[in-house]
């Protein structure tokens, strides 16, 4: 069983003030998508510190072509399946696209999540128009993660999954855009498929903690979804992810052994300069 010293299986619930003393004291967060109980209840009896209850189940879970579709209640549907199922894990939810338009829905949105799911914290993408979202969702007690980089609800905009930061402009944009956010009250950053150098300045220039996916090994923890890393989605899988699954025996030993390396810093594998 994966146990690491700040934060024992046997210890209290975690909370906001766990992961800003864990980024305080160099230890890496682990996190990964959840969608039911019994998974919940697996990955926190495996270690895993925070469960996010993702619109990627649109993909995963109902087989749909992008996260777009995902309601309000679905999301609050499956967060409440999750938290029956964990004793300790921190649980986040993602606002659906559509969702927080406006500060007025956003409230509304969340306070729903919060209420009738249960969640903990919610999690919306970009910055922006966004800032006075979160600024007004902080404002009625709501703990909010930023997300940046890649924003999967904007795939349309985008045109397309890419990584982010690789130029001047746009490194300087999305290191504005995460300390916007910090100013803003989030309480956590989401970095998704950010160049690995800006990731890596990113969290050194903010104090609330950093999740990365795609983004390198530098940032104050990593999520992946939880399909993914069993090698059990159906089509596509990104290139920063990895078949936790291969060679062990059991989901509970891959899920552990991604807590091991992660904790270790071996996940994801730091890139070699050429």
């Amino acid at each position: 069983m994966a146990k690491n010293k700040t934060t024992p299986l046997s210890s209290k619930p975690l909370t906001i003030n766990s992961f800003s003393a864990m980024k305080g004291e160099g230890e890496k967060i682990t996190c990964l998508t959840a969608y039911d109980a019994s998974f919940a209840g697996l990955l926190d009896e495996s270690g895993i510190e925070i469960l996010l209850v993702g619109d990627t189940l649109g993909m995963v879970v109902q087989g749909q072509a992008s996260t777009l579709p995902v309601t309000v209640d679905e999301i609050i549907y499956h967060t409440r399946c999750v938290v029956r199922g964990r004793q300790r894990a921190f649980v986040m939810a993602d606002l659906p696209f559509g969702s927080y338009s406006t500060p007025t829905l956003a409230i509304q949105t969340s306070s729903r999540i919060l209420k009738e799911g249960c969640a903990e914290m919610v999690k919306l993408e970009g910055a922006g128009s966004r800032l006075e979202i979160v600024r007004h969702l902080v404002d009625q007690g709501i703990p909010v993660c930023g997300h940046i980089g890649l924003l999967p609800q904007s795939i349309n905009q985008l045109g397309g999954y890419f990584l982010h930061g690789k130029t001047d402009e746009s490194a300087r944009t999305i290191l504005a855009d995460a300390k916007l956010l910090e100013e803003a009250g989030a309480s956590m950053l989401l970095l998704e498929c950010i160049e690995s150098g800006l990731a890596a300045e990113i969290t050194g220039s903010v104090t609330i903690p950093t999740i990365g996916i795609g983004s390198g090994c530098d940032c104050d923890g990593q999520v992946l979804v939880l399909y993914d890393m069993l090698d059990i989605t159906l089509g596509f899988k990104p290139s920063f992810s990895k078949n936790f699954m291969a060679g062990k025996g059991s989901v509970s030993e891959a899920v552990e052994a991604y807590v091991v390396d992660v904790k270790a810093g071996r996940f994801p594998p730091r890139k070699v300069k050429k």
